[in-house]
């Protein structure tokens, strides 16, 4: 019997959370014995994550930057009608750096290509057969669809275009949403590398997963035309679905896991209940799991499950404003909601997307004239812990998008 590796801590799965668990280890524990097993060839797959410069700390936007292929100074949303540019800076990793940092990182302690067969406390076994004990065991490969959660869906597909014209965009089109709205609330998403090179995405929050990949390609092409772009080449092209929770119980999700395993990422709940936004709370964990003496497998799955209580409590008025937009506002209505919120203060919309907004920005949130029929936001007030799980979570990605 081939005889088993042995690590301090295993981490199954190599998407954003356990590869920037995995990053920040190796600066701030490099004593420990790490080892990363992934499925696929490559680490990230094929995902562009973002986030605003104040969604994380100074010193952790720092430790970032060497996985940071573009930052911008500011940004910009579009509505019918209305237009603003937002003071807060930007930034975008994409998994092909990703890959080749983590990689170099990591040498031999990334296994790629090899499946986990079965997951325990102390480690795991492989497909082909391989042993690896471990004091310590994260679960990180994404999403677990599950009757523990209703929720809509975020759902793009996103192509990387190069134009034989310069394309003008200078900084990140978070929304442009002064596009036919079908389906539910459908905006495209624009990153600009160079002057010939971005990222377009187009996006649904939808009410189920399937992505028509056929009319998407044709819809960003259409919308790229419309400004006047000729495309060269498309050199990339990712997709996802993510889920927008409604209700559920994070518990349920938990009790499914192996006793004594922790769980990172989607995983573990952890991500933007209502923009998908994953990497400020991967980074968060990396750096309180960076922080910890010791690495004793039940202890870290006890702080991880704390971790992803804490966050699923906190997010409780989040879901019920994915409850309103989802289940209030009408499909080709649901853009006016974010309209509305985009005019409110940037201080705010800064919080919301980092995960800190206060009472008075709640309050704030909810009064006024509300963009949805009175009757039917009343009916979306009270959260149910647990529901059939939507068509839309089933075909949820294994890793969030932005």
């Amino acid at each position: 019997m081939t005889a088993a590796a042995r690590c301090d801590v295993l981490l199954v799965g190599g998407g954003l959370a356990n590869g920037l668990i995995a990053w920040r280890l190796r600066q701030r524990r490099p004593e420990l014995g790490v080892l990363l097993v992934e499925r696929q060839p490559t680490l990230g797959g094929r995902h562009t994550w973002s986030f605003h410069q104040t969604d994380v700390e100074l010193a952790q936007d720092a430790w970032l930057a060497p996985l940071v292929r573009r930052s911008w100074p500011g940004h910009e949303v579009r509505f019918p009608g209305f237009r603003r540019k937002l003071r807060a800076g930007y930034r975008a990793i994409a998994s092909d750096g990703f890959h080749r940092e983590l990689a170099t990182a990591l040498g031999p302690s990334a296994w790629l290509g090899r499946t986990v067969r079965e997951l325990r406390a102390d480690g795991a076994t492989l497909e082909d057969g391989a042993r690896i004990e471990a004091r310590c065991v994260i679960d990180g490969r994404g999403f677990a669809a599950g009757p523990w959660l209703r929720a809509g869906v975020q759902k793009f597909l996103g192509l990387e275009l190069v134009l034989e014209n310069d394309h003008g965009v200078d900084v990140p089109l978070l929304i442009d949403a002064d596009v036919p709205q079908a389906g539910g609330f459908r905006f495209f998403y624009l990153l600009p590398w160079d002057e010939r090179r971005l990222l377009v995405e187009e996006t649904l929050y939808a009410d189920d997963g399937a992505i028509d990949e056929t009319r998407a390609r044709a819809g960003i092409e259409a919308y790229a035309h419309a400004r006047g772009w000729r495309i060269a080449t498309i050199e990339r092209e990712e997709r996802g679905a993510l889920p927008i929770p409604l209700a559920g119980d994070v518990e349920a999700l938990w009790s499914a896991l192996p006793p004594g395993v922790g769980a990172s990422g989607m995983r573990a709940a952890l991500f933007h209940a209502t923009t998908g936004y994953s990497l400020p709370d991967a980074v968060r964990v990396a750096d309180a799991l960076a922080s910890r003496p010791s690495f004793e497998g039940p202890a870290v799955a006890a702080e991880l499950r704390a971790l992803s209580f804490a966050l699923w409590r906190r997010q409780r008025f989040l879901r019920l404003l994915n409850r309103m937009l989802f289940e209030a506002a009408r499909p080709e209505r649901r853009y006016v909601v974010l309209s509305r919120f985009y005019r409110l203060n940037e201080g705010l919309i800064e919080r919301f997307y980092a995960g800190r907004t206060t009472f008075a920005d709640r309050v704030r949130l909810l009064v006024g004239r509300p963009p949805v029929p009175v009757g039917r936001a009343l009916r979306c007030v009270r959260e149910t812990r647990a529901g059939q799980l939507a068509p839309a979570a089933a075909g949820a990605a294994p890793e969030p998008h932005p």
